[in-house]
């Protein structure tokens, strides 16, 4: 199952957000800055018109990564999943068997790892190594997560 072209509803919301706030905040900041920086005069010289311009394109570039990301992805309720084994927009809570460290993981989209989740919850991708190993584990179990970084074993304490 190719979970990239998934994402949560709150991840949904999120994300119309974030357009919302680069379109009506960040986007017309910047064009009053370029505007400032264009009065300076000698644009070839005017490194605030440069990077200001810079700044506009950055925007722009991520509205419309955003934009088109958003109308191509499928919205998934998780609210109405069974809380019997880790799917994708649940909550894990887990231990480390080596290090007995425990950790809460959110499983999410590609698109929603950067996005705020609560404090002491991780968010995860499903399509990492993390969130691959988890998916379909039961309370109880043990996930074997292949990493870079070597063998990890986390068992799962809860599911919400």
């Amino acid at each position: 199952m190719d979970f990239t072209q998934y994402i949560t509803k709150p991840g949904m919301d999120n994300m119309q957000k974030r357009i919302h706030h680069l379109m009506n905040h960040e986007r017309p900041e910047v064009i009053k800055a370029v505007a400032i920086a264009r009065e300076f005069g000698d644009l070839s010289e005017n490194a605030e018109y440069k990077a200001a311009k810079e700044r506009q394109r950055s925007i722009d570039h991520e509205i419309d990564h955003l934009r088109r990301r958003a109308a191509h992805l499928k919205v998934i309720d998780a609210t109405v999943f069974p809380r019997d084994c880790v799917r994708f927009g649940l909550c894990c809570h887990t231990r480390d068997a080596e290090t007995a460290e425990e950790q809460w993981f959110h499983l999410v989209g590609v698109d929603e790892i950067d996005f705020p989740e609560p404090e002491g919850v991780m968010a995860v991708s499903v399509a990492s190594p993390i969130g691959k190993g988890l998916l379909g584990k039961k309370t109880g179990e043990i996930a074997l997560i292949q990493a870079p970084m070597g063998e990890r074993r986390l068992e799962i304490l809860e599911i919400r």
